[in-house]
């Protein structure tokens, strides 16, 4: 069995993040997504809509992903690679580079974005919107 792990808030879902879980399902067998702590995301300065919990729980429901576990920090996912035995660590080319470290421990894959959306995208849509 290949297994494909990926990372992000995905908060606010969207096209672009049905996509990515798509494409990363396609490229193995098993889907474990790292999904970063409410904690996580005020240390990167990234404000989140969602809980925590409510995005696990609307990844979850997503057919293309079988496991979900949580990203405290940016130096564990080596340690997440080799816990959960991952074959193939993939993210969008946003990222592209930037996880070639991990390539002594599984094959990484950057994989295109999703052209003309994104969450930062939407947010600044719904304030503009808001104070139309």
């Amino acid at each position: 069995m290949k297994k494909v792990l990926t990372y992000g808030t995905f908060d606010l879902l969207h096209i672009g993040h049905i996509n990515l879980l798509k494409r990363a399902k396609d490229l193995g067998d098993y889907l474990v997504v790292g999904l970063s702590a409410d904690s996580f995301n005020e240390e990167k300065k990234k404000e989140s809509y969602h809980s925590f919990e409510n995005r696990k729980i609307i990844l979850e429901s997503i057919r293309f992903v079988d496991e979900v576990i949580s990203e405290h920090s940016w130096d564990q996912k080596v340690q997440d690679v080799l816990k959960h035995e991952i074959d193939l660590f993939v993210m969008g080319d946003d990222w592209e580079g930037h996880f070639d470290f991990l390539k002594q421990y599984c094959e990484v894959i950057y994989l295109p974005r999703t052209q003309g959306v994104s969450t930062s995208q939407i947010k600044t849509d719904i304030n503009c919107v808001e104070n139309g």
